[in-house]
């Protein structure tokens, strides 16, 4: 069993079950999330180069800032053109 902590500050956290996942991104459209952190293009570079190499078509996104979630239209555009989506995490 996999436990994943939610990094909101929430006094009693909420269960959530996790979304459905595509058992292989091959074929699929695959967004890659820049949210505007330092070295998050080097990390994500490497994902789409993994995720060509499995057959994903990969389309890349960048947020305007880290200290704010994406817009709402961003967010759209994503949902929209893309059948999964990888946000970079990284510093």
């Amino acid at each position: 069993m996999t436990t994943v902590l939610d990094p909101t500050n929430e006094a009693t956290p909420t269960q959530i079950d996790p979304a459905m996942r595509p058992e292989s991104l091959a074929g699929l459209t695959v967004g890659l999330l820049d949210i505007s952190k330092p070295r998050g293009d080097i990390f994500l570079n490497r994902v789409e180069e993994r995720l060509t190499a499995l057959g994903s078509t990969v389309k890349r996104y960048k947020k305007p800032t880290f200290a704010k979630p994406a817009p709402v239209d961003l967010r759209h555009e994503i949902a929209s053109q893309c059948d999964a989506v990888i946000e970079a995490l990284a510093d």
